[in-house]
């Protein structure tokens, strides 16, 4: 029996294991030594690639070296070849970049969602709102000062989006370009007791260093999708395609898709970003309810076990009233399911229909 034991202790310790390395270990061996990421700076601004690469790169033996600038910025950098892989925010434009044949093999990985955050004096009166439109409309009424990120960033080109949809074009005095990374744009919004547009993880991160707080969230327009795209090896043969495809591997599989989905948990209380790749769990089909037994108040049944458990309710749960023999006939009230409804002595009580017989 030790021995027995001891067996499947070491089969356990193996699929252990097996879970822990990369998806295709064969992919893995062929995976150049150094790899190129572009990314957007909330990425990095939030402690995100902090807490992943260090697993990849110990998994597929590479070395990284990031780049976080503004989305748009990152995807020029893959025009021009200048990087090997993408993780970045700017759904619209990496649906072009890989349309226009400059990326491959794109892949949705994780979402949060943007909020604007400002002075708890709140000027332009929006905090309580959750229509990101109308609020960005008391911003520019009010003249109340609001810092843009300026940068090409995919928080940038939603925050233009939205002063779009409000059909307002924003100008100083009040309004400021900042071309700053986010974490440097919440500082200066501080600063300048200023309204921002932020993600939401990267203000998690650093609303500590600021006194701005959060005014407007839940907005559907504020949605914030990430996804992941490999250079295009056709337009720039020398990029590190078997690296950026195992950097895709990792960011979409189970282990980067679940280390995604406890990322911030410990130290904010919830994740600061939410896996897209997962495997969807699909609910199994609940088995149809057993038909009811058809009786009618005369029927009899007989036991045709060689003792049956007369039961309180119609289940094996309910308790045990006493037994009946083999052959004692019962006399049938009704039925629940598959149990039957008969008197008991002085009582109603149940029985399994499928032990007699009628």
């Amino acid at each position: 029996m030790k021995r027995f034991r001891n067996v499947v202790a070491v089969i356990a310790i193996c699929m252990m294991a097996f879970t822990l390395l990369p998806f295709n270990v064969e992919a893995a061996q062929n995976v150049e030594s150094t790899m190129t990421l572009a990314t957007t700076t909330s990425t990095q601004d939030s402690g995100l690639l902090d807490y992943l690469l260090p697993v990849f790169e110990k998994d597929y033996n590479t070395k990284v070296k990031v780049i976080a600038v503004g989305s748009g910025q990152a995807m020029e950098m893959g025009q021009k070849g200048d990087a090997d892989v993408l993780l970045v925010h700017s759904r619209a434009a990496e649906d072009k970049f890989v349309a226009d044949g400059f990326g491959i093999n794109r892949k949705d990985v994780m979402h949060n969602e943007f909020l604007i955050v400002g002075p708890a004096s709140d000027p332009a009166k929006i905090k309580g709102t959750s229509d990101v439109v109308a609020a960005f409309k008391k911003i520019a009424a009010s003249e109340s000062k609001f810092v843009s990120r300026g940068d090409k960033s995919g928080t940038h080109t939603k925050e233009l989006g939205i002063w779009k949809k409000a059909e307002i074009t924003p100008a100083l005095p009040w309004y400021i370009e900042a071309g700053k990374g986010m974490g440097d744009t919440l500082l200066m919004s501080g600063e300048m007791k200023a309204y921002t547009l932020a993600d939401e993880a990267t203000w998690l991160s650093w609303k500590g260093k600021t006194e701005l707080t959060e005014i407007l969230q839940g907005d559907k327009l504020l949605f914030n999708p990430y996804g992941v795209i490999a250079v295009n090896p056709a337009k720039h043969p020398g990029v590190h395609k078997n690296a950026a495809n195992a950097f895709i591997e990792f960011m979409t599989g189970t282990k980067g898709q679940n280390m995604i989905a406890s990322f911030g948990k410990e130290k904010y209380g919830k994740a600061l970003f939410t896996p897209d790749a997962l495997p969807k769990v699909v609910a199994p089909t609940p088995a149809p309810a057993p038909a009811p037994v058809a009786v009618s108040p005369t029927d009899k049944a007989t036991v045709n076990v060689y003792a049956l458990n007369v039961r309180t309710g119609p289940g094996t749960n309910y308790k045990v009233l006493g037994s009946v023999i083999k052959g004692t006939e019962l006399q049938v009230l009704g039925s629940s399911g598959k149990w039957l409804k008969v008197k008991y002595g002085n009582r109603e009580a149940y029985v399994a229909g499928w032990l007699v017989k009628k």
